[in-house]
Order: structure tokens, then C-alpha cells, then sequence
């Protein structure tokens, strides 16, 4: 279980699959699905593969650390550990054992604007993998026993994986600086003080609100013949009863006048750290996909802008990293850079500032653009070379953006972004006085007193 940072990881594969589908225009594998509504309202999306025999199941809840209001926090976070602790028919704990025991993997995850669940599985425990699903879905053990537990774990979680890391309060704050709107502002993690304040009919009513069958995907990928599958979906989640539909929360975002800074004393880091948030549009719009070109024009492996002539030429920083995100509401463009010992940050922030401003004034490259345009069109293939992956792809596009077909149209999408939308993008939101900035400064060693001397 892991919670979503600033460095997103892309979920590893747990098994290789190679679609033997016909090739779309851009070489691409087309992906062909059905896309089915049950009577209770749990959308069902079934892509056969019959390339190996296995079978991907994720489950993609609409409910994200967005969906929470102030004084409790971390909700859509805990309840990734609470739908492991067992249900009416699976014991706590006998989730994992199950899928492992039967030659499979699983896990989740939380996001700002949702959260899933998933295993691969051998072919065969495809009724395994939705029973488990489906059990935990119309019956899970919201008890005071599993919250005790589970609020201790996912505390811990946050003190091992922020509260004690170098920056991790950088990486919290600067979500904190830039949002007004509390939908975003907030850690996906959560505060201290509203997991300690969490009882037992709050976790309730979260869990009768958003865990119901119509505020949910169902996405099965692998080797399956669909109307089969359809079938014991059926089985499974047809009789788990559906909830009026959850209330959107507003997440519009007011104009932002002036720039936002701040700086933290950091005891844990070894060297100074800058981090600037930049304003964006919402996800899967021509102005985020002309962000994530120029993320990675900036910041994409050693041959980037930034690190040929940050890193390698004039030698100010050690470390940089560029980052697009696309939400569902206003979204963020990060750049994060660690200086070389002896590099001021505001000389380094200035040195970043250049970077910006030539792709304002100049534009991009067109060997910049092919580049892009190839790394995307690679990533992809490789994230649709797994099952898993595939399928948990489905549950985001559809729950974000209500749109499973970007499976097959992001490339195109990303591919038709021209270089003159990539410097109109910079232009327009690349500018300080809406952005956020973060310095993160190595704490000063506490005076020894004169008796410790």
C-alpha cells in the first residue's frame, strides 16, 4: 500500500503480457472493451487478452483525499488498510493469503482523486479475485477493533514516510502553499490530530457513501472471454445494493495575485532543496497535455534541458526533476532541484528561471518534440505490455475523466501537442507571480551548552 508523492512511481508489472491486437496508426496496439452498467449501477469494463493466462482485476473507487473535509483527513488513505482487514466472508488478514496462496499479487493505492485496489491472478481465480472484491465491497468489518489498528499503522506510515524522511515536509507544504481550495490543499496522508479524532461512525458513513457499486469501476483484463466474465460479476457484485450517488466537491480554484513562498528548517536534510509549483489546467485538456511535453523536454532522464545545462554545463545543481501532474481539477507543473554544495538557492532558482524564460521567448526544439513524442509513445507500450497495469489504467481514466477510451487515444493526444502549444503553455502559466516556491533549508546544529562542554 502506498501513498502517491511528488515523484510518482510507475506500478512495475507483475506479469508480461504482449497484446496480439491489430496495430493502430501510431503502432500502438488498439485495445478493444466492453463497457457494461449493472442494474446497481457498478460500471464493468472487460478487455480480453488471450496472450498468456492470467487475468488483471482492479477495482477504482471515486474517492480521493478531495472527497475529505476539513477535521478529517486521511479518510480515503485509512480505508486503503481498513478493505484488508476482512469482511463477512474473509477473515483479517486472509485477503493477501488467498491471492498469494494462489499464485497471485495484489496491493492499492491512494490518489487525490481516487483510490484502487487490484490483483493479478492465474486465469483460473478469476472467481477468487472477484469474490474477494465483491465480499469487501457489500460487507466490509468497520469495527472500532480495525480502526485502532489501522489509524496506528497508517500514523506510523506517515512518521516513517514523511514525518522522519529529508523533505518530507517540503513535499506536503508545497501542495499546501499553491491550493486555496481545501480539496487539493490537504496531505492525501492526512493530519495527526483528524486520525486521532476518527471514530467508528465516521468510517461508516465514508464507507456507505463511496465504497458502493455506483461509485465504482470494475475493469478485468487478461485472458477471458467477456460474456463469461459479465457473468460472474453478476455473481459477485449484482446483489450488493447501490447508494445515491456522492455530491461532487467544487475543486475551482480563486485567481492567485503574487507569489507565494516559504521556507522550512528541515533537521533530516543533508543538502538545501528548491521546489516551485506552477498552476496548470485540469487534466486530460490540450493545455495539461502541452505540460506534459514540456515536463519532459525539462526534466526527462540525462539528456533533458535541465539537467544538460544545470546539472551537467553550469554545474549549480546535483539533482533536478520536473513534474506535469493532470487531476481532475486545477492541476500543478513541479520543478524540484537540489543544488551542488556551495550553490546558493536563490542563485540556483534564478538558473531555473532561465531554463523557463528561453522556452517563453525561443520555444522548443523540433528534435526536442520527436523526442518526447518517442519516450511517450515507449512508456506506454511498455505500461500496456502488463495486464495489470492495463487494467488499472481503465479505472483511473474512467473515474477521472470518464473517458476508458484514453487508453487508446493518450499517445495521440500527447503526439498532436505542437511546439508552438508548448511555448503558449510557458507563456501563459510558467509565470512567478501565481506560482508557489518551497525552500528547504538544512537545519543548523543546535549550540552545545557551556556545562555539555
Amino acid at each position: 500500500m502506498r501513498e502517491k508523492r511528488l515523484s510518482r512511481l510507475v506500478l512495475a508489472a507483475l506479469l508480461g503480457l504482449t497484446p496480439m491486437l491489430a496495430a493502430a496508426e501510431s503502432g500502438i496496439p488498439r485495445l478493444d472493451f466492453t463497457d457494461t452498467r449493472l442494474e446497481n449501477g457498478l460500471r464493468v469494463i472487460i478487455a480480453p487478452d488471450h496472450s498468456a493466462p492470467v487475468v488483471a482485476v482492479a477495482v477504482t473507487y471515486d474517492v480521493g483525499s478531495r472527497s475529505e473535509r476539513p477535521g478529517r483527513t486521511g479518510f480515503a488513505h485509512l480505508f486503503e488498510h481498513m478493505m484488508f482487514q476482512g469482511s463477512e466472508n474473509v477473515g483479517k488478514g486472509e485477503h493477501f493469503l488467498l491471492v498469494f496462496n494462489n499464485g497471485g499479487g495484489m496491493n492499492g493505492t491512494t490518489h487525490e482523486d481516487f483510490t484502487d485496489y487490484y490483483q493479478v491472478m492465474p486465469k483460473n481465480q478469476l472467481d477468487l479475485a472477484l469474490f474477494l472484491e465483491g465480499d469487501r465491497m457489500r460487507s466490509l468489518a468497520v469495527n472500532q477493533a480495525n480502526l485502532d489498528n489501522q489509524r496506528n499503522a497508517v500514523q506510523e506510515e506517515r512518521r516513517l514516510g514523511i514525518d522522519n524522511q529529508p523533505y518530507g515536509k517540503a513535499y506536503l507544504e508545497i501542495d499546501n502553499l499553491a491550493y486555496d481550495n481545501f480539496a487539493y490543499k490537504h496531505s492525501t496522508i492526512g493530519y495527526m490530530a483528524d486520525l486521532d479524532a476518527a471514530n467508528l461512525q465516521d468510517l461508516k458513513d465514508f464507507f456507505r457513501v463511496y465504497y458502493a457499486p455506483d461509485n465504482a469501476l470494475l475493469s478485468i483484463v487478461g485472458d477471458v472471454d467477456p460474456q463469461v466474465a459479465l457473468e460472474k460479476v453478476k455473481k459477485y457484485f449484482g446483489i450488493i445494493p447501490l447508494q445515491a450517488v456522492p455530491k461532487a466537491p467544487d475543486l475551482s480554484e480563486p485567481e492567485h495575485y503574487g507569489e507565494r513562498r516559504e521556507v522550512i528548517d528541515d533537521p533530516l536534510a543533508r543538502l538545501p532543496m528548491v521546489l516551485m509549483a506552477y498552476h496548470t489546467p485540469p487534466g486530460n485538456t490540450p493545455e495539461n497535455d502541452a505540460a506534459l511535453v514540456l515536463a519532459n523536454i525539462l526534466g526527462s532522464g540525462r539528456s533533458s534541458r535541465l539537467y544538460q545545462h544545470l546539472v551537467k554545463d553550469k554545474q549549480v545543481a546535483t539533482q533536478v526533476q520536473v513534474q506535469a501532474d493532470w487531476r481532475i481539477g486545477p492541476s500543478l507543473f513541479y520543478i524540484l532541484a537540489i543544488p551542488r554544495p556551495g550553490v546558493k538557492l536563490e542563485d540556483l532558482e534564478k538558473a531555473i528561471d532561465e531554463e523557463t524564460d528561453a522556452v517563453k521567448k525561443d520555444g522548443i526544439t523540433v528534435r526536442e518534440l520527436e523526442k518526447a513524442r518517442t519516450q511517450f509513445r515507449r512508456n506506454i507500450i511498455q505500461s500496456r505490455q502488463s495486464a495489470l497495469t492495463t487494467a488499472i489504467r481503465l479505472g483511473e481514466y474512467t473515474v477521472k475523466f470518464n473517458d476508458p477510451n484514453l487508453i487508446n487515444t493518450a499517445y495521440d493526444k500527447l503526439r498532436a501537442v505542437t511546439a508552438e502549444q508548448v511555448q503558449e503553455f510557458a507563456q501563459k502559466y510558467l509565470i512567478e507571480r501565481t506560482r508557489a516556491v518551497v525552500y528547504d533549508l538544512p537545519a543548523k546544529p543546535a549550540q552545545k551548552s557551556a556545562a555539555g562542554r
